[in-house]
C-alpha cells in the first residue's frame, strides 16, 4: 500500500517561516514528479511546486522567490520563507509513480497539512 505522509505545517505570523515534507511509503518501483499543490476555504485547488526526479523545479508565479522544493529520494521538501496571509490553506504533497515494472504512472495524494499564516 502506497502511503504520502506529510509533515510541518502549523501557524505562523506574516514574514515567518515553516516547512513541509512528504515522504513516499510502500513498496513502489519508481517516482517520477512530486510536488505540492494547496487549497485555501473555499478556493480551488492550485499547484504550488513541483520537483522532478532530475531535480529540476517549477514553482506557481505567487511563490517564486519565496519557497523552495528539494527533494532526496522518496521525500520531497518544501521551505516556505517571507509567508503571507494569502499562503494558508491545506498544502497536499503529490507523487506520479509506478507501483511495479510495467505498470502506469498513477498520481497519489496525501492527507493535506494545515498552513495558517496571521496577519
Amino acid at each position: 500500500q502506497v502511503q504520502l505522509v506529510e509533515s510541518g505545517g502549523g501557524s505562523v505570523q506574516a514574514g515567518g517561516s515553516l516547512s513541509l515534507s512528504c515522504t513516499v511509503k510502500g513498496e513502489i518501483f519508481t517516482i517520477g514528479i512530486m510536488g505540492w499543490d494547496r487549497q485555501a476555504p473555499g478556493k480551488r485547488r492550485e499547484q504550488v511546486a513541483s520537483i522532478r526526479s532530475t531535480g529540476n523545479s517549477e514553482y506557481a508565479d505567487f511563490v517564486k522567490g519565496r519557497f523552495t522544493i528539494s527533494r532526496a529520494d522518496n521525500t520531497i521538501s518544501l521551505q516556505m520563507n517571507d509567508l503571507r496571509p494569502e499562503d494558508a490553506g491545506v498544502y497536499y504533497c503529490n507523487a506520479d509513480l509506478k507501483e511495479r515494472w510495467g505498470s502506469t504512472y498513477q498520481l497519489y495524494w496525501g492527507q493535506g497539512v494545515q498552513v495558517t499564516v496571521s496577519s
